[in-house]
This record gives structure tokens, C-alpha cells and sequence, in this order.
């Protein structure tokens, strides 16, 4: 009876993502694959925590800066029609 003593490949940490698609999807990957696992899987725990917070900021910020360009579209427009 031979009993394995490798240790479980470790998962490499990716760079950033780059724009809210990547990102998104790096977020959906490590969700699912949280929500799958029998028992959490410490080895890549950080890893996936810290992968996962990089692409929610690169969400976060691109929200955030449409959210902004909204507001200053629609305060135009406003701004346009007071004006008349």
C-alpha cells in the first residue's frame, strides 16, 4: 500500500485583470468554484481571496466611473433643458 505524500498543486496567482470583463469573470470562476468544494480548500484559499478582491476593485472603479459619467451627462442635459 503506497500512501501519496505530494501536496495538492498549488494554484498560481494571475495578474490583475485589466477591464471589468475579465475581472467579472475572474469573480464568477471563484465564486463557483468556492460553492463547489466538499471542503474549502486552504492550500489556494489566499490566493483566491486576494485574486478575487483585485478584479472586485477593477469592477468597483469601472462602475464607479460610469456611474460618474452618468451623472454628469444627465446634470448636462438638465442643466440644457433649464436653460431653454
Amino acid at each position: 500500500m503506497t500512501i501519496s505524500t505530494t501536496a495538492p498543486a498549488r494554484k498560481r496567482k494571475k495578474a490583475a485583470p485589466k477591464n471589468f470583463k475579465a475581472a467579472y469573470d475572474i469573480l464568477k470562476t471563484n465564486a463557483a468554484e468556492l460553492q463547489q468544494q466538499d471542503e474549502p480548500d486552504i492550500d489556494n484559499l489566499m490566493t483566491t481571496v486576494e485574486e478575487s478582491i483585485a478584479a472586485y476593485r477593477v469592477c468597483e472603479t469601472r462602475i464607479n466611473a460610469i456611474q460618474q459619467a452618468l451623472d454628469a451627462a444627465f446634470a448636462d442635459k438638465e442643466s440644457t433643458n433649464s436653460n431653454l
